[in-house]
């Protein structure tokens, strides 16, 4: 076993994290990041180190996991929430308070983002209460904070800032009646005790989770989340999670872009042993102009020195190099330039994309899976890796998934044509 290789088992372990989902390479920064942080001269000293300290084994979870986050990311999953919040509460004739979960919580911008939509929807703070939870607790302690910079508040529609903020020193402190509304504490999915003695939640949002996760432990956490969401509550995930949820027996509850599945009884779960099968190649890579480069989901670490040939380069220069290699039939050069700009640089769709067809060109269909949901974590609207995706989930007898993605590629197009003729 190769250095490396107990970093990706220990991250498996405590938090089932796929290093396929991620790729290596961004693990391995995490770990020198960390090495040097801890004054460690090799790999072996500061796998001792991080054996012998549970505050270093957060620090390096903390490195790899923490992710890209911000006030009502997705907003029609909140709208939507709070038309089903008020038909459940109807349906429950106000007897309780609705019961609202939000795992994993990060620093806070979802469980708020849940409270300020259902008092901006008239909800009365004794008519809902919501939980949050993450494995990380300096994110929690972050949340419980509630003071924000400038980078949570995104989009055109930032209202409701001037209505449940206000300004402090450099950043944004969150009203207290909005703060009241929400719990927050630790905790791990991976747990199958996790809220046991809870009762079950009407609503749980877990999203963009279940893509870090192997096909076993995303069975696992299925199952936990199955257990916390009420028979007849809505579970909401993220964008390139869906065709998961279907073949775990859940079905979107058909409205656009919100994400939110029900409990469909009919259906059959997965199996764990699930293996899909080797597609053969479909079409020959095509170029593609790269996309600007995105902020990346991860916590921010030390970069790391590039090779005197490439010293600086500008990132859509790479980008450009890694389409020629792959249009030249150049798979390990190509495979291998993916890598290398992950090593020096913030991961973008363009390129987990460009890793998800090269594995999908070479009939790997279960890894070029993976790195299509990574592409649509940090892009959801990426067409190609929509349909590409789509494709895969078609062949392996997904049909539902399949036409869902194909209908998310349909509306990307769209709206790209509307703004092209604007």
């Amino acid at each position: 076993m190769n250095s490396d290789q107990r970093f990706f088992d220990f991250l498996k372990e405590r938090i089932g994290l796929d290093v396929t989902s991620v790729g290596p390479a961004i693990i391995e920064r995490a770990v020198r990041q960390r090495s040097t942080t801890s004054k460690a001269l090799t790999a072996d000293e500061y796998w001792h180190i991080l054996q012998g300290s549970r505050d270093e084994q957060q620090a390096l979870i903390e490195a790899v996991i923490v992710p890209e986050t911000w006030f009502f990311r997705y907003p029609e999953s909140f709208a939507t929430l709070a038309k089903l919040a008020a038909r459940r509460l109807a349906d429950l004739n106000n007897m309780r308070a609705l019961r609202i979960l939000s795992l994993p919580c990060s620093t806070g911008e979802e469980p708020y983002s849940i409270a300020m939509a259902l008092l901006d929807a008239g909800f009365k703070p004794h008519q809902f209460k919501v939980e949050g939870m993450d494995v990380s607790p300096l994110s929690v302690e972050k949340a419980k904070r509630a003071v924000y910079g400038k980078n949570s508040f995104r989009g055109q529609d930032i209202e409701f800032r001037d209505r449940h903020f206000t300004v402090e020193n450099d950043g944004y402190r969150l009203d207290e009646r909005v703060r009241e509304q929400v719990r927050l504490q630790v905790g791990n999915l991976l747990d199958p005790t996790l809220l046991a003695n809870e009762p079950p939640y009407d609503f749980v949002f877990c999203r963009n989770l279940l893509i870090y996760f192997d096909l076993p432990t995303q069975q696992q956490v299925f199952e936990v989340l199955k257990r916390l969401t009420h028979v007849d509550g809505v579970l909401f995930i993220g964008p390139a999670e869906g065709s998961l949820l279907g073949r775990f027996g859940m079905r979107s509850i058909g409205i656009a872009q919100s994400f939110a599945f029900s409990r469909h009884h009919e259906a059959q779960p997965v199996s764990a042993t699930f293996v899909p099968t080797a597609l053969p190649v479909r079409q020959p890579v095509r170029s593609v102009t790269p996309p600007p480069v995105r902020s990346r989901p991860f916590a921010t670490v030390a970069p790391l020195p590039v090779m005197a040939r490439t010293a600086n380069p500008d990132s859509a220069v790479l980008l450009a190099n890694i389409a020629a290699l792959a249009n030249e039939g150049k798979s390990a050069e190509a495979r291998a330039a993916c890598d290398s700009y992950l090593r020096n640089h913030e991961p973008v769709a363009q390129v987990f994309y460009w890793l998800g067809l090269l594995s999908d060109v070479a009939g790997s269909a279960f890894e070029a899976q993976g790195y299509y949901r990574k592409a649509l974590y940090l892009e959801p609207q990426h067409s190609d890796a929509l349909m590409h995706l789509a494709a895969l989930l078609q062949s392996q007898g997904d049909t539902a998934g399949a036409r869902r993605l194909q209908d998310r590629a349909a509306r990307s197009e769209r709206t790209a044509d509307s703004e092209r003729k604007r």
